[in-house]
């Protein structure tokens, strides 16, 4: 097995596989199209994008483009953050539904807990209000699996309190030196699939010769040795790149960690300096 081939299973039974393609950052038109056709072709049959990216159009394209039957790949958008009412979360859904050609999506996120505008306000009743909405996508099939992204726990536990179906997946920012252990830790023990974006930094963890000293021992590269140590978190990776080799080489991570180098990549900070 392979690393494109394997899958995590969510609380509600859905098979997502264990890599993904994320497409944050890159710009709709034919870099987003022709970055996800790669992907594609690469093997990668799990693809992350947003409304909020504004490239979901082309990633749709790509996706139908590649004639890969669409119950094959997984595709996971995301309501954007600054949008905290039931109506306003409806409208952006069918929006995406419309600009990804598909009728249903695979996961469907809330992108933060506040807008980007207002980092760590509190939108816990505007939280209730669009997971009410995606509540009733998940009900009639529209989204076969529904979450959140950039929520720490106290967005969790006042989720929680106010919905009927618990989120299956968090989507958060976290490579070696930044793993935000206790929402991590909150999400894993109450069945909540971990997602990390940016596993290798946004390219700044590359240069980073603590991790380049344990990637040469392995005979990898600091990409490989950053996205395996992600899966042997059980978190699931979501790196970005738009170069075909790397695609192929970020998917090459069948290899294992040690125990001992895994505590002292644990033990890593500052590693995106």
């Amino acid at each position: 097995m392979t690393a494109l081939s394997e899958h995590f299973t969510l609380a509600n039974g859905v098979e997502i596989p264990k890599l993904g393609f994320g497409t944050w950052q890159i710009p709709d038109g034919d870099d987003a199209y022709d970055a996800v056709a790669a992907a594609l072709a690469a093997g990668y049959r799990h693809i992350d994008t947003a409304r909020g990216y504004g490239n979901e159009g082309s990633v749709g394209r790509a996706i139908a483009d590649s004639g890969i039957p669409r119950d094959e790949i997984f595709i996971t958008t995301k309501l954007p953050a600054e949008i905290k009412d039931y109506d306003g979360a409806v409208a952006s859904f069918e929006e995406s539904i419309a600009a990804l050609g598909t009728d249903h999506v695979d996961l469907y996120l809330i992108h933060a807990p506040w807008p980007w505008s207002e980092m760590g306000a509190d939108y816990a009743a505007g939280n209730a209000e669009v997971w009410r909405a995606m509540e009733e996508f998940y009900e009639a099939g529209r989204a076969r699996t529904i979450g959140v992204s950039n929520f720490v726990v106290s967005d969790l536990e006042k989720l929680a309190s106010a919905s009927r179906l618990a989120p299956q997946a968090n989507q958060i920012k976290f490579y070696i030196g930044s793993t935000q252990a206790e929402v991590t830790d909150y999400c894993q023990a109450n069945g909540i699939l971990v997602e990390g974006y940016s596993p290798l930094a946004t390219g700044a963890i590359l240069d980073n010769p603590e991790v380049k000293a344990i990637a040469d021992r392995y005979g990898r590269t600091v990409a490989q040795l950053s996205i395996r140590y992600v899966l042997q978190k059980d978190v699931l990776p979501l790196p970005k790149t738009t170069t075909p080799s790397r695609m192929a080489e970020n998917a090459d991570v069948d290899f294992e960690i040690s125990v001992d180098d895994m505590g002292v990549l644990d033990g890593l900070t500052d590693t995106a300096r």
